[in-house]
């Protein structure tokens, strides 16, 4: 299997920051990644196609089980371990876990995942577009319930209206623009996504600039980074089967069994990203809270890559 060109570059986003965290800190950086973000989602709103949404409704039982994955099942399984917490500094990894947990899945990856293992596309493609915006609501109230003040000054009303500036807008107006634009979006879908991963490079290196500057990984040994790991595994193994087993009871095809646990278990990067700096601001631990997200992120890929291609070998 090849190693995802994105998740090396992502290593090479952390190491710049080690060594070249000044530039990370600098409010150009801030301003770049501020207006990318809402770039990101304005080319979102002109690739999600209304009339697919609106034919991918009739699978409910399959889009309920992708959804409660996503958003119920991942919280309650990191929200388990919360009473067994000694510390500060186990408290600051619980909670990027938890962030990991509350949020959506990521449109490419589960739909290319899925196409290789011939699962139930348009099944897929709803999921994954519906997901991104439900989580625009749902993520920031899993996270209002547990990000204290001394962490990052919390705010529902600002956090609301960033997100509708800087997500819920560009998304709208992507809509509107899409008889216009549509064919220019996915004529150029490469490029936009070349764009989507730069931006979002730019935000994991100011993340990891601002932790670095403030020497928050001082505390993080390579046991941590290991049980951290680890921790990513045991949580995507647990929603893996879990979701295939409910799958199985509620009687679901080979293609929707697919899909439902190859979206179920996703979490986007995209996403992460965008969020962290919306919700967390300038919170010096940044860097760690992100961690969890990118370890799965490539753990995620390199996994489901191994299954799709075993089970694409299979006669339909």
């Amino acid at each position: 299997m090849k190693i995802d060109k994105f998740v090396l570059f992502i290593i090479v986003a952390i190491v710049l920051a080690y060594f070249f965290p000044e530039l990370g800190v600098k409010q150009v950086i801030n301003t770049i990644s501020s207006v990318g973000i809402s770039l990101i989602f304005f080319f979102y709103g002109l690739k999600l196609s209304p009339s697919k949404l609106k034919a991918g409704l009739k699978n409910w039982k399959l889009h309920i089980l992708v959804q409660v994955a996503t958003f119920i099942l991942f919280p309650l399984l990191v929200l388990i371990v919360k009473p067994f917490l000694q510390n500060q500094e186990q408290e600051t990894i619980w909670l990027a876990f938890f962030f990991l947990a509350a949020l959506p899945s990521t449109v490419s990856s589960s739909v290319v995942m899925v196409s290789i293992a011939k699962g139930n596309m348009p099944a897929a493609i709803f999921n994954a577009s519906i997901s991104g915006i439900i989580g625009i609501l749902v993520t920031p109230l899993w996270m209002g319930l547990f990000v204290t003040n001394d962490q990052t000054s919390f705010n529902f009303i600002d956090i609301y209206t960033k997100l509708i500036v800087q997500i819920i807008l560009p998304v709208v107006l992507g809509l509107l623009l899409q008889r216009y634009l549509g064919t220019f979006a996915q004529k150029h879908s490469s490029k936009i996504t070349l764009f989507d991963k730069s931006i979002i490079l730019l935000i994991i290196y100011k993340s990891f600039a601002s932790s670095f500057t403030n020497n928050i990984f001082s505390t993080v040994s390579a046991l941590d980074l290991v049980l951290l790991l680890a921790g990513v595994l045991v949580l995507f193994t647990i929603t893996y089967f879990s979701t295939g087993f409910i799958a199985t009871k509620l009687n679901f095809n080979i293609e929707d069994k697919i899909t439902a646990q190859f979206c179920g278990t996703k979490k986007s990067l995209v996403h992460g990203t965008v969020f962290s700096k919306i919700i967390f601001g300038n919170m010096a631990a940044i860097g760690i809270i992100l961690l969890p997200i990118m370890l799965f992120h490539a753990t995620q890929i390199l996994i489901i890559s191994v299954i799709a291609s075993k089970l694409a070998k299979r006669k339909v």
